[in-house]
């Protein structure tokens, strides 16, 4: 039996890993899994968990308040290292670009665990866009052994970089299959605010977390925000807010007491999928909404500077925007007063697919242990 440690910290992680850790749980004659979160975020965290029912054999807690990247990096690491050596696991799964991710495959390095890399590949080329994802995903991926990769792009950087075609598989991105397991969950909202949600109005879902946009391009946003929602009462906007204060006491001064503005706490993964299904477009500097959004036709504008998924820009779902106020305005208005232009973005067809990674990351596991053996 093949022993996998998963481990994740973060929501966005969390809602990737989990058909993963479901698909492996499933073939439990194969596989032994254990959970492990750090729990780098810790409410947002929880909601993925319960929602999914995961229950998790180690949860470090290593959340503080106004947490910084040394803080997270060194507890994380002197926590995994007590785990990894009483475990002794096969393979150590890890997901993406978060500050967990590069613990996590740093510590099975310094335990010569081997390491799997869910999501590996992606590059904006770009060391401070994000920050510090690109650098984390870059050292992930140096570390790794096994490459999961959402596409043949992503496969391709990996190639450029020296990484043997019989390491890599691209499997499509988990994302896709956990999207497809909420929309079969039974559904009833959570979030009592989204019932006040008028029927026939065009709802704009914002969402805003990167380090990059803390300060002046978050209140550019806002500025641009605020001046849709004036223009077109018709609009709804939809903004669950990051918990991060310096997200947090930004939106609120600059957002708060809009009568087509909704700001609420962030949403459970089940409500989120839920209001996405119902949206016009997604305003968002997130990199999975990049690939969930065009799953359900809707069109993502990208408030960055670059994306490391060039992969939705080309097929036309995403539009990388940026963060300058008269920018995100005439792209919003754009969307909203011209039918064939959204129209263009709403059916192009997305590239991340099917919904069937984590079965194909379950046999590579297995075939790749095997042969090691």
């Amino acid at each position: 039996m093949i022993k996998v440690i998963a481990v994740f910290g973060t929501r966005p992680e969390a809602i990737k890993m989990v058909p993963v850790i479901h698909q492996l749980k499933s073939q439990n004659s194969k596989f032994k899994t254990v959970v492990c979160v750090t729990a780098q975020h810790r409410q947002m965290l929880d909601q993925v968990l319960k929602i999914f029912s995961i229950k998790c054999d180690y949860d470090l807690n290593i959340m503080q308040n106004a947490q910084s990247l040394y803080q997270i990096t060194t507890n994380g690491l002197l926590r995994l290292e007590e785990i990894y050596k009483k475990e002794k696991p096969d393979i150590v799964l890890v997901h993406g670009d978060t500050t967990t991710t590069l613990v996590a495959a740093l510590a099975a390095f310094y335990e010569k665990i081997p390491v799997g890399h869910v999501e590996a590949g992606l590059r904006s080329f770009d060391k401070y866009n994000p920050f510090p994802e690109e650098i984390n995903r870059r050292i992930a991926d140096v570390l790794a052994d096994l490459y999961f990769v959402p596409t043949p792009l992503s496969a391709r950087n990996l190639k450029k970089e020296g990484v043997a075609d019989k390491n890599i598989y691209i499997t499509g991105n988990t994302v896709i299959d956990a999207l497809l397991m909420a929309l079969k969950a039974p559904y009833e909202a959570q979030n009592k605010q989204l019932e006040s949600l008028a029927i026939g109005k065009k709802i704009i879902l914002v969402t805003i977390h990167r380090r990059e946009n803390w300060g002046a391009p978050l209140k550019n946003i806002c500025s641009a925000l605020s001046r849709i929602a004036s223009r077109y009462p018709d609009v709804q906007i939809v903004y669950p807010v990051h918990l991060n204060p310096q997200v947090k006491n930004t939106v609120y001064a600059r957002l708060g007491g809009k009568k087509n503005i909704l700001l609420c706490e962030p949403l459970d993964y089940l409500d989120f999928v839920h209001v996405m299904q119902q949206s016009y477009m997604v305003v968002t500097d997130s990199g999975g909404l990049q690939e969930e959004a065009p799953s359900l036709g809707k069109p993502v504008l990208v408030l960055r500077k670059v994306t490391e998924r060039p992969e939705a820009v080309k097929a036309g779902t995403a539009r990388v925007i940026g963060t300058d106020t008269n920018n995100i305005y005439r792209e919003i208005t754009r969307l909203l007063s011209s039918q064939s232009a959204y129209q263009k973005m709403a059916n192009a067809v997305n590239p991340y697919g099917d919904g069937r990674a984590s079965e194909r990351i379950a046999k590579a596991i297995l075939r790749y242990c095997k042969n090691k053996n």
